[in-house]
């Protein structure tokens, strides 16, 4: 078995295990490996450190491979670009955690106070508020700042 890092078009980071090299490019090519985050069949496999093992303990110690990528000027903007947006609404906006769902139809609806919030909803839950009209967007996440 192999584990790959992977990293959608999307900039999505993560791992996931396969066969052989061959059996990742044929299940690849045939759109079968997607990104478990926005679902985009356009996945690449990231560079990773080596697994070595170390001896400066008397004994050979396997130490778990790192996911590693290099990050153009463009990227690198990219991504302070979702930070501060995320970081503007979080500061701007009210956490009410799982019951989004909920304060956003009392919101919509007039049965709670107009504001700004974010928090916690399924891709069904998310579905269902667009089609009652109700407007909502997903709050980016930050992709690992290691790189």
């Amino acid at each position: 078995m192999i584990k790959y890092a992977l990293a959608c078009e999307q900039a999505h980071e993560f791992e996931s295990w396969f066969p052989s090299s061959e059996a990742y490019e044929t299940q690849r090519k045939r759109g079968f490996v997607t990104c478990p985050y926005c679902r985009s069949p356009k996945v690449e496999k990231q560079i990773m450190a080596p697994s070595i093992g170390r001896t400066d303990k008397g004994h050979a110690e396997a130490t778990e491979p790192m996911p590693v990528a290099m990050l153009s000027e463009k990227e690198q903007q990219i991504r302070a670009m979702i930070r501060a947006v995320r970081e503007h609404v979080m500061q701007n906006s009210e956490n009410v955690g799982k019951a989004f769902v909920e304060e956003a139809r009392k919101i919509h609806y007039g049965e709670a106070e107009e504001r700004a919030i974010y928090g916690e909803a399924d891709l069904a839950e998310a579905r269902a508020l667009v089609e009652e009209g109700i407007d909502v967007l997903p709050l980016p996440t930050v992709p690992d700042d290691r790189n």
